[in-house]
C-alpha cells in the first residue's frame, strides 16, 4: 500500500538556522557550506536563503552570535576598564577557536549586528573610562578591535587547519632552521622562537595596547 502521507516540513527561522550553524561549526569543519547546513536541518539548502540573503549574511549572523557570547561573559566591573578589555580579548579568542569555521570569517566580515555593536560599545566605554576622548578614543578602539579580531581569527583558522583542540598552540608551526652565518640572531634565539605560544602573543598584543592607551590618557 502506497504511503500517501505528506513528508514532514521543517519549520525554519533565523534562530533555528543559527543554532544549526553553530552545531555544525563546533564539529571542527574548516568552513560551513549551505549544503551541509541544509542536510543538518533536514531541508533543501535553498530554503536557508529565504531567511538570509546570501552566504555572507548567514556567516555574519553566526559571527555576530560569537561576538554576543564574548561580551556576555565579561565579569570585570565597569570601573576595571583594563580588566574588561583583557576579558573581551580572551573571550573572543576562546569562542573563535571553539567555532573556527565562524571565527575565521572575522578577517573579512563586519556584522553590524547587536553582538558586534555591544563589543564596540564595551571597548569605547573602557577607553573612555581610561580618560581617552575624541580621536584618541576611537583610534585606540580601532587598534584593539583590529588586533583582537584579526589575531583571534588567524589563530582559529590555523588550529582548524592543523586539527588542534588543545588550549594553546605554537606561534611558529615548525622550527626555523637557519644558517647561523647568514641569520645569527635567528640561530641564537631558535629555541625561544619555537617556545612562543599563540595565546601568549595574542595577550601580549592586548596588554601593549592597553598600556599605551593608559599612557596616552595620562599625558592628555
Amino acid at each position: 500500500m502506497a504511503n500517501d502521507k505528506a513528508p514532514t516540513r521543517v519549520r525554519l527561522d533565523r534562530a533555528t538556522i543559527i543554532e544549526a550553524g553553530m552545531e555544525l561549526a563546533e564539529t571542527g569543519v574548516a568552513s560551513i557550506s549551505v549544503r551541509d547546513l541544509g542536510s543538518r536541518l533536514g531541508t533543501d539548502p535553498t530554503a536557508i536563503y529565504r531567511h538570509f540573503a546570501s552566504k555572507d549574511a548567514l556567516m555574519g549572523a553566526l559571527l555576530d552570535e560569537l561576538n554576543a557570547r564574548a561580551v556576555a561573559g565579561i565579569q570585570a566591573p565597569a570601573d576595571d576598564w583594563a580588566g574588561r578589555l583583557r576579558e573581551l580579548g580572551l573571550a573572543t579568542l576562546g569562542w573563535f577557536t571553539r567555532y573556527p569555521a565562524i571565527g575565521a570569517e572575522a578577517t573579512t566580515l563586519t556584522t553590524h549586528g547587536p553582538g558586534e555593536l555591544a563589543a564596540i560599545e564595551l571597548m569605547l566605554d573602557a577607553f573612555h573610562r581610561a580618560g581617552l576622548r575624541g580621536p584618541d578614543l576611537v583610534r585606540y578602539y580601532a587598534l584593539l578591535a583590529s588586533h583582537i579580531l584579526s589575531d583571534a581569527a588567524g589563530i582559529a583558522r590555523a588550529r582548524a587547519e592543523r586539527e588542534e583542540d588543545g588550549p594553546d598552540s605554537p606561534w611558529i608551526d615548525s622550527p626555523l632552521l637557519a644558517d647561523p652565518r647568514r641569520f645569527p640572531l635567528i640561530a641564537e634565539n631558535s629555541v625561544l622562537l619555537s617556545d612562543l605560544q599563540d595565546r601568549e602573543i595574542f595577550l601580549l598584543g592586548v596588554d601593549v595596547i592597553i598600556e599605551s592607551a593608559a599612557r596616552a590618557a595620562g599625558s592628555a
